[in-house]
């Protein structure tokens, strides 16, 4: 049995999944509007979590936060489960497949067979949409891939209930009902991007947002000093792949919100979010330069390698220009 459901490859896992699923029930929203209504541009420098022993830097919400958000502004009504069972889990999956329901997982990449071997590592944030089984074998559609992707039974499971940070504990989630196919986007966009501004600015604690970017770059500066040359290469890894290959990042996501406005533009008919647009732009630009600097700073190649200093002053301009960015940003969407 497998769900006549329309895999698209997206560029990022959550939003990808979600576009998808909304997608199958006929509301046809694309993936840089389910981020930006989603509010799904963050940052977040976490050094009390640890991920291999090193702090955690994530450029997103906590996973399933952008899918909750974009289908309440829709008026989708969702349901979710986690689970202490293994098996029970993939019972009540069946369940739901044989109902005809396409069911979002939240796994682990390490013990995904398809995914090359560079890629697999122990993190449990990554979302599939399982749509059929066959036998023992489960279809699924995952973002990261061009088609449809296979598990066995033992192998999905695994990946549901990975171990370590942030076990997932066979998440899944799942549409109920769906009000209308042609939901109105304009307060949805309005209401993702007010809380994306105020997600970016106002946490008081300073792990957050512009002030989590501005914190990182303080810490940065001192990494050799205090954890010697090699720890501190490790660290500037950690932080390139949580900023370029795990869930699209810095940069990438950057980009996306770009791609968000300049479509919110023409729904809400404001032009003059194209200029937003560009500007975000630029800042991707700087986070995606900040990223090759720091490669070859963590490879030791090429010419003017920068200091950790250097890198440092880097992120803090990034920081003063989102800032300024998503001030603006709220003074113009206010003042609808």
């Amino acid at each position: 049995m497998k769900i006549d459901f329309k895999h698209s490859p997206a560029a990022h896992c959550e939003s990808g999944v979600t576009s998808n699923i909304l997608r199958f029930y006929g509301i046809k929203v694309s993936e840089p509007m389910v981020l930006g209504i989603g509010g799904g541009l963050f940052f977040s420098y976490m050094p009390f979590i640890r991920l291999h022993g090193m702090p955690v830097m994530s450029f997103r919400p906590l996973p399933g936060h952008i899918f909750k958000r974009v289908t309440k502004r829709l008026n989708v009504k969702i349901s979710g489960r986690r689970f202490l069972d293994e098996d029970k889990s993939m019972r009540e999956l069946d369940k739901l497949l044989d109902r005809n329901i396409p069911v979002g997982n939240l796994i682990g990449v390490f013990y995904l067979p398809y995914f090359p071997k560079e890629y697999r590592f122990h993190f449990n944030a990554h979302n599939i949409c399982v749509v059929g089984k066959e036998g023992d074998v489960y279809t699924v559609s995952d973002p990261n891939s061009t088609t449809f992707n296979t598990l066995t039974y033992d192998e999905l499971k695994r990946c549901r209930f990975a171990k370590g940070t942030w076990p997932p504990f066979g998440k899944m989630y799942w549409v109920r009902s769906v009000k209308t196919t042609a939901p109105d986007l304009k307060p949805a966009i309005i209401s993702g991007i007010k809380l994306n501004c105020k997600r970016m600015l106002d946490i008081p604690i300073p792990y957050f947002g512009v002030k989590g970017i501005a914190l990182m770059a303080s810490k940065m500066r001192n990494w050799e000093k205090r954890l010697g040359a090699k720890k501190a290469a490790l660290q500037l890894a950690q932080l390139i792949r949580m900023l370029e290959e795990i869930g699209t990042g810095g940069a990438g996501f950057r980009y996306m919100y770009a791609a968000f406005l300049q479509e919110a533009a023409g729904v809400l008919d404001k032009p003059e979010m194209k200029d937003f647009s560009r500007e975000i732009t630029e800042i991707g630009d700087l986070w995606r330069n900040f990223a090759y600097e720091a490669a070859h700073k963590f490879k030791n190649r090429g010419e003017n390698i920068l200091t950790y200093e250097q890198l440092a002053d880097r992120l803090v301009e990034i920081s003063e220009r989102e800032k300024a960015f998503f001030i603006k940003l709220r003074k113009f969407v206010n003042a609808l």
